[in-house]
């Protein structure tokens, strides 16, 4: 049996070919032509990690011989020395052996740079003999370790404490803080009431 096929032009030739080429395209990518097709559902991803909170930020009032005297904004775990820095440093008056440059700062504590001269912050004054009372209560966030040996029932052993208390602690907030210094109970807190301030 001899089939004959009409004879056809190049052009059909070439429109036939080019047509079974696209239609052999297209069922390769339909049906995915032996590659592993993509997941019909993608993977969720790892939600992204919450932000880092901001650091903390404390408002601390720098006084007395720095160059901008005002109110700073400092990190959270700031020191004295931050603050003074902050303030524009220290003036050429400014008694930097009376501070404790090392302490931390509490949010809403004034730390204040006593200056040399007339002008002379409590760490310049004298303290009171021991055995008297002073004049005016002591800031037991300034007061000196021989300032609060001046006060009735504290000798020099609990003054100490409560000057390292209060570089581990920070600034005292209230005078009921002090019962937190060993050695300082309800007892001696009555007898200091009046006498000390925050």
């Amino acid at each position: 049996m001899d089939v004959r096929l009409p004879a056809l032009s190049r052009r059909q030739l070439l429109g036939a070919a080019a047509a079974i080429a696209v239609l052999l395209i297209l069922a390769v990518r339909h049906l995915g032509g032996g590659s592993s097709a993509a997941p019909a559902v993608a993977p969720l991803r790892a939600p992204a990690s919450p932000r880092a909170t901001a650091a903390k930020l404390l408002v601390v009032d720098v006084a007395g011989a720095v160059r901008r005297p005002g109110l700073y904004r400092l990190r959270s775990g700031s020191r004295i020395d931050d603050a003074i820095a902050a303030a524009g440093g220290p003036t050429g008056k400014a008694q930097l052996e009376a501070v404790n440059l090392a302490a931390p700062v509490a949010d809403g504590e004034q730390v204040v740079v006593p200056g040399r001269g007339a002008v002379g912050a409590a760490a310049a004054v004298t303290p009171p003999a021991a055995g008297s009372s002073p004049s005016a209560p002591l800031d037991l966030n300034t007061a000196t370790v021989e300032q609060l040996d001046s006060l009735p029932g504290i000798g020099p052993v609990t003054a100490q404490k409560i000057v390292d208390y209060r570089q581990v602690h920070g600034a005292f907030h209230s005078v009921a803080e002090l019962e937190g210094v060993p050695g300082i109970g309800a007892g001696r807190l009555a007898q200091l009431k009046g006498l000390v301030i925050p």
